[in-house]
C-alpha cells in the first residue's frame, strides 16, 4: 500500500535587493501620494487665495480659506476691470483652443492615414522630416515663423497664431500608431473591391474606429494652445486679440510694476483659466484614456 508523501513547504526569503511584494506596493502607493500632491497642492493654493483680498492673500495662512469669503467679489471685479477684457481673452482663448484642436486633429488624422497605409517613394523620410521639429526647440522656430506670418500679412491677427499650430509633429505620430494598429489594411482592400473610394473609407470606416485616438490627440492639441504662451507674445500686441496666458502675464507684469490690479484678482483669474481644461478632461475622459492604452496589448 503506497503512501502519500507530504509535499515540501517552499519558503520564500527575500533580501534586501529583492523586497517583498507587499513592500513593492507600498512604495509605490507612497509615491503616487507623494505627487499628487505634489500637482494638487498648487491648484489647492490658487483656489484658496481666489477668496481672499490682497491683504489677507500676503497676511494670512496661505493653505486655508479667508473668513469671509471673497470669491464673488473677486469674480465680480475679474470681468469688470479695464472695461471687461477678461471676457473677450477668455472668448479668444476658446476660439485659438477650439480651432486648433479641430483642425490639427483633422491634419494629424489625414498626414498620418497616409504614413500609415498608403506607399510612395521617400516614405520614410518624409516622416523623419516631419518629426524633426519635436527634436528642435520651440524658442528657435518662432522668429521664422514671425517672419512668415509678417510676410502673410497675419501679424496681429487670429490666423497668425492658429495656422503655425495647425501642425503637430507629435500628433501625426500618435495618429500614424492608431491607424496602424487600430484600422486594419484587410478592410480597407474590401472597401476597394466593393468601389469605395480613399475619402469614403478614411471618412466614413476609418475615423469612428480611430475616435480613441483622435479624441486623444485633440485633448493634447487644445491643453497645448490653451496653454501656449510665446507664440501669441511674439505675433500678438494687441489687447483685444490676447488669449488668457498672455492677458494675465500682461496683467501679472503691470501689478508688479505697481500700477496695475491687486494679485487677488490675478489668482482668481488664473483659476477661471483652469475650468475650460477640467472641462475637456472631463468629457473626454472615455476616449483619451482607451486611446493612451491602444496598442499596449497586441
Amino acid at each position: 500500500m503506497s503512501t502519500l508523501k507530504e509535499a515540501p513547504v517552499v519558503r520564500r526569503t527575500y533580501s534586501a535587493e529583492h523586497p517583498p511584494v507587499q513592500a513593492k506596493v507600498i512604495l509605490a502607493f507612497i509615491g503616487m501620494v507623494l505627487a499628487l500632491v505634489f500637482f494638487l497642492l498648487p491648484l489647492y493654493w490658487v483656489i484658496v487665495s481666489s477668496t481672499k483680498n490682497d491683504s489677507e492673500l500676503f497676511g494670512t495662512y496661505g493653505l486655508w480659506f479667508a473668513s469671509p469669503l471673497h470669491l464673488w467679489d473677486n469674480l465680480r471685479l475679474v470681468f469688470t476691470a479695464q472695461n471687461g477684457t477678461f471676457p473677450r481673452w477668455i472668448l479668444n482663448s476658446i476660439l485659438y483652443g477650439v480651432t486648433v484642436a479641430v483642425g490639427g486633429t483633422i491634419v494629424s488624422a489625414m498626414t498620418g492615414y497616409a504614413f500609415a497605409k498608403f506607399r510612395f517613394p521617400l516614405r520614410r523620410f518624409w516622416f523623419a522630416v516631419i518629426l524633426g521639429p519635436i527634436t528642435v526647440p520651440f524658442t528657435a522656430l518662432v522668429l521664422p515663423i514671425y517672419l512668415l506670418m509678417h510676410d502673410l500679412g497675419l501679424i496681429n491677427t487670429y490666423w497668425g497664431v492658429i495656422l503655425p499650430s495647425l501642425f503637430n509633429p507629435f500628433g501625426i505620430y500618435l495618429m500614424r500608431i492608431f491607424w496602424t494598429q487600430g484600422f486594419p489594411t484587410e478592410l480597407i482592400e474590401a472597401a476597394y473591391m466593393d468601389g469605395a473610394t480613399d475619402w469614403y473609407i478614411f471618412a466614413s470606416l476609418g475615423l469612428p474606429m480611430v475616435r480613441g485616438g483622435l479624441a486623444t490627440v485633440g485633448l493634447f492639441t487644445f491643453v497645448g494652445m490653451w496653454n501656449n504662451f510665446f507664440l501669441p507674445l511674439v505675433i500678438i500686441s494687441k489687447n483685444s486679440l490676447y488669449p488668457l496666458t498672455l492677458g494675465l502675464s500682461v496683467w501679472n507684469s503691470a501689478t508688479e510694476s505697481g500700477r496695475g490690479l491687486p494679485y487677488s484678482i490675478i489668482v482668481t483669474g488664473a483659476l477661471l483659466s483652469i475650468l475650460p481644461l477640467a472641462l475637456a478632461y472631463l468629457f473626454l475622459q472615455r476616449y483619451w484614456r482607451s486611446g493612451l492604452t491602444a496598442g499596449a496589448v497586441k
